[in-house]
Order: structure tokens, then C-alpha cells, then sequence
């Protein structure tokens, strides 16, 4: 269960606009919706953030308490979160900065808001500095969906542009690494928490889509079109193929920092072939069909404001229910 202050201050800021009185009258004040990491429960926490050009940074900073806070550890196992700001509801991809970035981001945090300054005198742990990068969005994508179609489209672009994210921060990573010739840790950040969250907002993002297929989308088109039964058994052995390729994708990016340049660029460009060649499938065979579907679903933004009012949103969860 919340805090009864922990949900007054969403209460407030939801009714208000983003507006929040008492101890955080006038500050700058966000809510983070993270997913859990063993629960997979939602949890809504009020946090303080400070602006770096265009970037948000928040803190993991639990008052300076020696253990970090359960959103974070939420955020380092599923970095999609939804972010309130303002009246403002977007998502975002959670990136804990690393080395000469991440101490470079607190000095503006401190300069700004110099308590985190005492919460990290109180602790001898790094406080963790996480960036909520907002997904560009890709010029080719369409702002709207009309139809089934265009929402799978739209899918589809945001995929493709979160691999090929992946990919160019994978060359960047190597390409510092190869040009640091002195002693120690390369001058440049290190990249490789960075790339392992840009893969896990992707991994995931694509498991729901491939969910959301399987248990809705196949079994209802299945009963409509018995001429694409082929189809759709071959999507479903893809769907099966495509979750190995993650998790050997995931276990890639996970020794990204001891493997050879050569043998990990390859085996990455032979992955991202194979899921960008399952896309191309499905927008072959599927997107005909779709697009004489609208979208949304007759009823489904009324079925869906109705379950949010009926969810319980948690605010501080317990350390085994994170």
C-alpha cells in the first residue's frame, strides 16, 4: 500500500495539474511510473528532477539512505517507464549515466538542487543519476492511427528505430574504446549500461507486441481468414524464433565490454537481420488485411479509462514485491 503521503502528493498533482503544495511548493516535481522487477506490478513515485537541455535527470538518491530505492532497481530490469509531467503523460526509456557523464549530471543536479549534494555526504554509496530519454520520434512515423494498420506501423518504425539506436551506440562504444591508448579506463564513458537499456526497452517493447498478437490479434483474424492459415502458423513459429533471438541478443549486450569488436558487431548484424526480415513478413502479409480495421477498437478508450480508475497505483513497494 502507499504512503498516505506518498498518494496525497500524486492525488495533488494529478488534480492540479502537476501543481504541489507544502514541502514541494514550487519545485520541480515529476511522477515515474516504473514496472516491478520480480512483480511486474505498477509503482508511481513522486521525484524531484532537474533539466539538462532537453534531458530530464532524477536521482536515486533514498534520502541517502545506504540502499537504493526499489524504482531504480525497477528501471535497471524494465526501462520503459511513463512519466507524469504536468499535465503531460509520455513514455520514456530509464538510462542510469555511467563514469565521466553520470558525475558530470550530478555537479548540474547539485548546482541546482545542492540537497542531493548532502544525500550523497551521508552514503557511501555512488548515487545513481538516471536519464528519462524520451523516444524521438522518427520522422517517418505517422503521428496518427486510423486503423489497425497504421498502429502496427507504427510499431513497427518505433522498433526499427530503437535497433538501429542500438546498434549505432554499439559502434560508438567500440570506436572509444579503440581510441583510448593510454593507462586506465578510456577517457569516454562507457556505453555499455546505456546499450543494455536501449536493448531492453526494445526486447521488451517487442514481447508485448508478439503478446498482444498471439493472445488477440492471430485468434480473431484466424477465424475471418482460413486462406492465411499458413500465415499465421508461421508467424507464431517467427514469434518463437524471435524470443530466442532476444534472449541470445540480451546475453550479447550483456559482456558487451569483454568480447571482440569483430565477433560482436557480426553476431549483432546477423540478429537485427533476422528480427528487421520478421517485420518485413509481418507488414507483407498483415497490413492488407489491417487496414480495414479501425483503430481504436470500438469501446476500447472507454474500457480503458475505466480500468485506470480502478487501479490501485503503489508508490513505495517493498523490497521482495519490486
Amino acid at each position: 500500500m502507499p504512503t498516505p503521503f506518498n498518494q496525497s502528493v500524486i492525488d495533488e498533482f494529478r488534480a492540479r495539474g502537476g501543481k504541489v503544495g507544502g514541502p514541494f511548493e514550487g519545485g520541480d516535481l515529476l511522477l515515474l511510473t516504473t514496472t516491478g522487477a520480480r512483480s511486474g506490478k505498477e509503482h508511481t513515485t513522486p521525484l524531484g528532477f532537474v533539466r539538462d537541455g532537453g534531458l530530464l535527470l532524477v536521482v536515486g538518491s533514498n534520502l541517502g539512505s545506504p540502499r537504493h530505492p526499489d524504482w531504480y532497481h525497477n528501471v535497471l530490469a524494465r526501462p520503459m517507464v511513463r512519466v507524469e509531467l504536468g499535465t503531460e503523460e509520455f513514455q520514456a526509456i530509464a538510462v542510469p549515466a555511467e563514469g565521466e557523464r553520470r558525475d558530470r549530471f550530478f555537479e548540474r543536479v547539485v548546482a541546482a538542487e545542492p540537497g542531493y549534494g548532502d544525500y550523497q555526504a551521508r552514503t557511501s554509496r555512488i548515487l545513481p543519476v538516471v536519464v528519462l530519454e524520451r523516444p524521438a520520434h522518427e520522422a517517418d512515423i505517422p503521428e496518427e492511427a486510423d486503423n489497425f494498420a497504421d498502429k502496427m506501423l507504427q510499431v513497427h518504425l518505433w522498433l526499427r528505430g530503437q535497433l538501429r539506436h542500438v546498434r549505432a551506440e554499439t559502434d560508438a562504444h567500440f570506436a572509444a574504446l579503440a581510441a583510448h591508448t593510454g593507462p586506465g579506463a578510456p577517457p569516454a564513458p562507457g556505453l555499455g549500461l546505456q546499450i543494455r537499456q536501449h536493448c531492453l526497452a526494445f526486447c521488451d517493447a517487442l514481447a508485448f507486441h508478439h503478446t498482444s498478437e498471439d493472445a488477440h490479434l492471430v485468434p480473431a483474424m484466424r477465424g475471418y481468414h482460413p486462406e492465411l492459415r499458413e500465415t499465421f502458423d508461421r508467424l507464431a513459429e517467427e514469434h518463437r524464433t524471435v524470443a530466442r533471438i532476444q534472449g541470445e541478443l540480451a546475453a550479447l549486450l550483456a559482456g558487451i565490454d569483454g568480447t571482440d569488436p569483430e565477433r560482436f558487431r557480426a553476431e549483432l548484424e546477423s540478429m537485427s537481420r533476422q528480427l528487421t526480415a520478421h517485420l518485413d513478413y509481418e507488414e507483407e502479409n498483415l497490413l492488407p488485411i489491417l487496414a480495414a480495421l479501425p483503430w481504436p477498437p470500438e469501446g476500447a478508450r472507454e474500457t480503458a479509462r475505466s480500468a485506470a480508475t480502478q487501479t490501485q497505483t503503489q508508490t513505495q513497494p517493498q523490497p521482495n514485491d519490486a
